[in-house]
């Protein structure tokens, strides 16, 4: 089964959050209003702020704030920071690891679903978390290329 870990999906629900958000706020804050566990919060926080996803602010007014617009800032990049580059494959994220990359036949093709992929999750912004549902499809033709369209709310 191909799924994101809890702590991605927790770290888009985070920046959705933040985006919606007309002030800054603390991890307290983000916590209850989120309803998920302080110290994954905290977590998320400092993995975000790390990945220049997000600002953190000292002193008794501080807290998070996106590091820039939230059209600015994909699914693809709030992945990145969280689990590392986007790969369904070994050997599309790390060439040369496996054994049988040399014979394989299918290395290209799971090159095109990645890329395919990542380009999907990379059309799909903060701000469309934020602000709801946002159909999107993905193509792939015979010559391996791949296009993405963005529809209008549902």
């Amino acid at each position: 089964m191909l799924r994101m870990s809890k702590l991605a999906d927790y770290g888009a629900l985070v920046m959705a959050f933040l985006a919606k958000s007309e002030r800054m706020l603390n991890a307290t804050e983000i916590s209850s209003e989120i309803n998920v566990a302080s110290p994954t919060v905290a977590k998320l926080l400092k993995l975000l702020t790390r990945g220049d996803l997000l600002v953190s602010h000292r002193g008794v007014n501080g807290g998070y704030s996106l590091a820039r617009s939230a059209d600015e800032i994909s699914v693809a990049d709030i992945i990145d920071v969280i689990e590392g580059p986007i790969a369904l494959t070994e050997c599309v994220s790390q060439p040369g690891s496996c054994v049988q990359e040399s014979d394989c036949s299918l290395r290209e093709n799971w090159q095109v679903i990645n890329d395919a992929m990542r380009k999907a999750l990379s059309e799909v912004s903060v701000s469309d978390l934020a602000g709801g549902r946002r159909e999107h499809s993905v193509t792939i033709d015979s010559n391996g290329s791949f296009d993405t369209t963005a529809g209008g709310c549902c």
